[in-house]
């Protein structure tokens, strides 16, 4: 076949080899220059090519043995020896060292500058070995992108634009200001930050051990160990958490609560809440992220299926009474309420909350921190509110009696007011009430819709796979038979490139339990959790595992996924 003259190397092995046309091959190279890429990388990001084919042809063509990255173990490779600098910009990296020979994966076995500048930056002798480039894109990613890859390193990490408000002083852009904030400490505690933003972590963990230190971040509800710094930086980094929380550094034996917020950009900042607590070999520090933006996303992303929607919206569009929401922490309560709020957010209305402490900042609404140490509990500051004009009061949690007895009261006067219980579905919050000391007929007259909810993580639509079951299996796990006649096909995770081993985000479970007549006569006559669960089945509410199968079978959800949340 003939072939451009300038096609040579590797784009005329492929030409002959049958794998692409001559045409696809000068597209590419033409493409390649422009945007400044590698003849191999645009036909990978073209779909001309699989990465590991022309892997196969370049190793055939250029006489380079390839290695397959899959097998390596990345806590193997000699990462330290070359400048990271040098590995981004060759997309290149150390695979191991025999002697003074040092073998680096590279894709284009025509890069041969990057042997050539790693040989004199390192002083020993290089040699190439051919790699799939997803793979040795992704590993290099991998790598570099660990807070763990070497303190030193992250002191050329492009961080200048991260800044950290003090809150008591709006005027105050940046809380320190001195030489310090260029150690490898705060640099480091930075990147930690930033990596769990863009990781999307609901919390981070600092943990101190006899013999290491570790971070972690939650991620989709489950928690993953990122980085393991050296165990004699841990108390460095925990004081400088510490000063940017506004704690005292000097105070070790008891724990202590604090905030930091993070300015990322000028238009985006993030709040952390910050808890210490001393253990057998020092600190612990959890942080909770709290992103605003959270509360904007709109009730359509939350994952409530079309009924359940419409009845918590028929709710908040009542002038007054009670919605409840429940679940255990980090279920997702907090954005299920402030996404209520958010919709009720106009200017001629007045909304108050108290919280411990305000999780979401949402500019209209007057928000309030509880401190117990003062005596600003939830039961005081909803009597502040209920002096204040208000339209629409959201208490954090109801957790006494006291507090339970101004809420009802202020529901039944007027107002619409929402807050949080911990309690395991909708009925149950119901006896909880009763079981405080509310008054059943106050109930029954008050409340008018309790949410129970739950956080599960989503399949990656990419690369879920059907999940074969059984007829049996599937009607053990609370399918029907009309389920199963309909065709029913139900997925697993599998993972790739684009997920967390096969999910990626979260996806809410709810039961939506409205207080009808029938409901409020069987709280009336002093009806238990069983009475009430009774009552909703016959009115056609789904309990939280039903509305779980639901989004197992739409193929959102796995069927092992939706077990880890409701333990059925």
């Amino acid at each position: 076949m003939a072939t451009a003259p300038k096609l040579t190397g590797l784009a005329r092995k492929l030409i002959l080899d049958g794998l692409i046309t001559e045409d696809t091959a000068v597209n590419a190279q033409q493409q390649a220059q422009k945007d400044n890429n590698s003849f191999i990388k645009q036909l990978v990001l073209a779909n001309a090519l699989s990465a590991q084919k022309i892997a196969v042809a370049a190793s055939q063509e250029f006489g380079i043995p390839l290695i397959d990255l899959s097998v390596i173990d990345q806590e193997t490779l000699p990462i330290d020896i070359v400048d990271h600098k040098l590995i981004t910009k060759h997309q290149a990296i150390p695979l191991f060292k025999r002697g003074n020979r040092l073998y680096i994966g590279i894709a284009d076995p025509a890069n041969q500058i990057a042997l050539e500048e790693i040989k004199f930056q390192t002083g020993t002798n290089t040699e190439a070995i051919l790699c799939e480039i997803d793979k040795l894109d992704a590993l290099i990613e991998k790598v570099l992108d660990s807070p763990a890859s070497g303190m030193e390193d992250l002191m050329d990490d492009d961080l200048d634009d991260v800044e950290f408000s003090d809150e008591d002083d709006h005027n105050k852009e940046e809380t320190d200001t001195s030489d310090v904030d260029d150690t490898p400490v705060v640099r480091f505690v930075n990147k930690v930050f930033l990596d769990a933003i863009n990781k999307k972590a609901s919390d981070l963990h600092f943990e101190p051990y006899e013999k290491r230190y570790r971070v972690r971040f939650r991620i989709d509800g489950i928690l993953r160990e990122v980085a393991s710094p050296p165990l004699n930086m841990a108390p460095r980094i925990t004081a400088r958490i510490k000063v940017m929380s506004k704690m005292d550094t000097a105070e070790r034996r008891v724990p202590q609560d604090g905030r930091i917020k993070m300015n990322i950009s000028k238009s985006r900042s993030i709040d952390f809440r910050v808890n210490t607590c001393p253990t057998l070999f020092g600190e612990k520090i959890v942080l909770r992220i709290l992103d605003s933006s959270s509360a904007q996303l709109g009730i359509d992303v939350l994952g409530y299926e079309e009924d359940q929607k419409q009845l918590y919206l028929d709710a908040l569009a009542n002038p007054y009474g009670m919605i409840l929401v429940t679940g255990p922490t980090g279920s997702g309560k907090t954005v299920s309420l402030y996404t209520g709020l958010n919709i009720l957010n106009t200017e001629d209305t007045n909304i108050s909350t108290a919280e411990d402490p305000v999780e979401i900042n949402l500019e209209g609404i007057n928000q309030v921190n509880v401190n117990p140490k003062v005596g600003l509990t939830f039961s005081s500051a909803l009597r502040a509110f209920l002096r204040q004009d208000p339209d629409i009061v959201m208490v954090g949690e109801i957790r006494d009696l006291e507090t339970a007895e101004i809420a009802i009261k202020a529901a039944q006067t007027g107002h619409m007011v929402m807050s949080t219980l911990h309690t395991n579905d909708a009925p149950q919050t119901l006896a909880r009430l009763i079981n405080m000391g509310v008054p059943p007929f106050n109930i029954a007259s008050a409340v008018n819709l309790i949410i129970a909810q739950r956080l599960g993580r989503r399949l990656c639509p990419e690369c879920k796979t059907v999940d074969e079951l059984p007829k049996e299996a599937l009607l053990e796990e609370g399918f029907t038979e009309e389920d199963i006649a309909e065709g029913l096909t139900i997925y697993k995770p599998v993972g790739c490139e684009h997920c967390d081993g096969g999910n990626k985000g979260r996806v809410g479970i709810y039961q939506v339990m409205p207080i009808s007549e029938a409901m409020g006569r069987v709280i009336m006559q002093n009806g238990n959790a069983m009475d009430l669960a009774d009552q909703a089945a016959k009115e056609g509410i789904d309990d939280l595992r039903r509305s779980g199968l639901k989004k197992v079978k739409a193929g959102v959800m796995g069927l092992k996924e939706l077990n880890r949340v409701t333990k059925d």
